[in-house]
């Protein structure tokens, strides 16, 4: 697919900083894709489902170009701002993978954030891959991708959205099995509860029997279990209102 013919379903492009990972707090231009077709009970950007307008490639390049430039003088070994494809699920648009390589071309820092529920195998080997894998609240566990393990490589990360006491030693008990400690960083992420207009009706539900977890207890039982994991809660959240969008 070439740049002039590929075209993107957009929802929005923005600067801010990196809320999540271990890029956490630096400078990023977040590119949000439209669709997703999963249904995660805790999906706090329900409105990038069906929200969106077509931009052809070289006009999203454009726009990232225009947010990062005020960086252009910026010395140092990392690239600034970093670019972050998300949604959504970016890679269900074609048109995703050839945006990442010419990013990657121009030196940019490019991450992902996917479903785990896709193919890995296809994106540029320079882009970070921040990984889900979903555990039992989210509704969606059995759409997670085994395959894309092998193709998982140090420089990428898995996250574990964790809600609740059953999604953690459900995470506790992958981590072990699939031996994914030796694979690259994992993140365990508290689900941040989603206020009454952001929950919407195609959201799958918490499955019965399960047990909400505070911020508090996920800490505590990780340190007392001793995992290999980061800890992190979505900063910007933190920074701004927790429904806020373009941050």
């Amino acid at each position: 697919m070439s740049e002039s013919s590929a075209t993107l379903v957009v929802n929005e492009i923005y600067l801010s900083l990196q809320g999540e990972s271990t890029f956490a707090g630096l400078p990023c231009v977040f590119v949000r894709l439209t669709a997703c077709n999963l249904r995660c009970s805790y999906c706090d950007t329900a409105y990038a489902f069906t929200e969106g307008k077509k931009m052809p490639l070289a006009d999203a390049l454009s726009k990232v170009y225009e947010l990062s430039q005020p960086y252009a003088a910026t010395k140092g070994d990392q690239r600034l701002p970093l670019v972050e494809l998300t949604g959504g699920e970016p890679l269900l648009q074609p048109a995703a993978l050839p945006l990442m390589k010419a990013l990657c071309d121009d030196g940019f820092t490019v991450l992902i954030e996917t479903s785990g529920a896709h193919d890995i195998s296809k994106i540029d080997s320079r882009v970070r891959r921040i990984m889900d894998l979903k555990c039992p609240s989210s509704g969606e566990s059995a759409r997670n991708r085994w395959k894309n393990l092998p193709h998982l490589k140090a420089t990428d990360e898995i996250k574990f959205v964790i809600g609740t006491v059953e999604d953690y030693d459900w995470a506790k008990e992958q981590i072990v099995r699939q031996g994914l400690a030796a694979l690259c960083p994992l993140l365990f992420s508290w689900v941040a509860p989603l206020a009454p207009h952001q929950q919407d009706k195609t959201l799958k539900p918490v499955p019965a029997g399960q047990n909400a977890i505070t911020r508090k207890q996920l800490v505590e039982r990780i340190v007392a279990d001793s995992l290999p994991v980061r800890f992190q809660l979505q900063m910007h959240k933190i920074i701004w209102p927790p429904d806020q969008r373009g941050v």
